[in-house]
């Protein structure tokens, strides 16, 4: 087993984490360099899914450290409310530069569930502001993750996040997920068929009608829930319903946005402008807690009407546009733009999809599923226990040196984008053998 430091172990309550199975034999990391974690025996451990999907530029990156280092040294602290310093105007012109369309306006929190929260109650005050107060509903999507607040696990599509905290926010319905093991197994990159599920949009207007409907919630690419990428002409068509009717078109790019498909963002890959995105992890690289709303000129100018010393957005967190939170971001995109690193996800694509689907006929494998540096390899369920083959496989992977994630059935792979070839072969390598060894 491995050594916990001294004290009450149970003082410490792990997220989405089976404490009691943890506890009996945990998995502790302890440092961190470019591609590699080092557990607490000294072992080097791959990471092949950047963290949390977060760590696109790798770890302990010097030109990140030492912004943070100096910022904590300089402007610990700035409050948000009625202030503002110069790092939060940088980060916020940074950010919009590499957004597309007219999202053009940045407002910040401090995680992807601040975000798809904060997301949804600027879509509803659009509409009260726009004249059009009876605009209250919500849609989200069946497998969608909005993060954990009540707005995102109501819009949200996991059975798993909903269940134990009752009826949630009323007014919310949900388009079907996309997966379609029948048509679309081992599709390479967007699947071919599944465009028209998107017309189930048209069908929840008819139902509630567009007057009742402020806004629709999607992942470009679903990634907790199993990489399940957008098929094509899905986005597209989304877009022109929410236009046609007036509703706000929010992307969810916590995940999928600073690079992870090979460029800035997936609205900017699939040519698809929403009317907010929501991003997170990528931003500062991991380094510090941060999320942002990226917003349309349509919607901050509908906020800048009225009394000039009126507060047009009553909404903002404690920490919204943090120093330290900005000068990772600042640092981290500059890494971004000088090391190319969204074009290197791009070019790497082909020879990550490859490795990926070199997996299948492998035993246990039903599906693989891809898009830029992000893949997903779903087992078939494992009858009569709650252990998925999916979990087995990470944690055999763990104490064999490569750090995997698992959902359910499915075992998913998203390395930083400095990620090398030997290295995106060690971990599929890791994962076909493992295939080969469990039950």
């Amino acid at each position: 087993m491995n050594a916990f430091p001294p004290g009450n172990h149970d003082a410490l309550w792990l997220p989405f984490t089976a404490n009691r199975q943890f506890r009996a034999s945990p998995r502790m990391l302890v440092s961190a360099h470019g591609m590699y974690y080092k557990d607490d025996k000294g072992n080097s451990v791959l990471d092949g899914c950047a963290g949390l999907w977060c760590v696109n530029a790798g770890h302990t990156r010097p030109r990140i450290v030492e912004a943070v280092q100096k910022t904590v040294a300089t402007l610990d602290f700035a409050p948000a409310f009625q202030m503002g310093h110069p790092l939060a105007f940088e980060a916020a012109d940074r950010v919009a530069r590499l957004a597309p369309g007219d999202l053009n306006h940045v407002f910040f929190c401090n995680s992807g569930s601040e975000a798809g929260d904060s997301a949804l109650k600027i879509a509803l005050a659009y509409q009260r502001l726009r004249g059009e107060g009876t605009r209250t509903r919500l849609i989200g999507r069946e497998r969608g993750y909005h993060g954990v607040g009540f707005g995102g696990i109501s819009v949200g599509g996991i059975s798993g996040n909903r269940k134990l905290y009752g009826s949630l926010l009323t007014g919310v319905d949900h388009l079907p997920h996309t997966l379609d093991l029948r048509r679309n197994a081992f599709s390479r990159g967007q699947p071919e068929h599944g465009a028209e599920l998107a017309d189930e949009l048209e069908r929840i207007v008819t139902l509630h009608d567009a007057s009742n409907i402020a806004a629709v919630i999607v992942e470009p690419m679903s990634g907790s829930t199993g990489v399940l990428p957008a098929p094509k002409g899905y986005l597209k068509r989304l877009r022109e319903i929410c236009t046609k009717h007036g509703i706000v078109l929010i992307f969810d790019e916590v995940i999928t946005g600073f690079g992870r498909l090979g460029a800035s963002f997936a609205a900017e890959k699939y040519g698809v402008v929403p009317d907010i995105m929501t991003v997170a992890k990528g931003i500062t690289n991991g380094t510090v807690p941060m999320g942002a709303n990226i917003v349309s000129d349509k919607i901050f100018e509908a906020f800048m009407q009225g009394p000039p010393e009126a507060i047009d957005l009553p909404h903002g967190y404690t920490y919204t546009a943090h120093p330290i939170a900005c000068a990772a971001a600042i640092a981290t995109l500059d890494i971004y733009a000088e090391e190319h690193l969204f074009e290197r996800a791009g070019a790497l694509s082909s020879y990550f999809e490859n490795a990926a689907h070199a997996l299948r006929g492998y035993p246990h494998v039903v599906d693989i599923r891809n898009e830029g540096l992000v893949a997903g390899i779903e087992l078939e369920p494992r009858p009569g226990t709650s252990t998925t083959r999916a979990y087995e496989i990470f944690d055999r992977a763990f104490r064999q040196g490569v750090l995997l994630r698992y959902t359910g059935d499915t075992v998913a792979i998203s390395p930083p984008l400095i990620v090398e070839k030997n290295e995106i072969d060690r971990i599929f390598e890791t994962i076909g053998r493992l295939l080969k060894e469990i039950d």
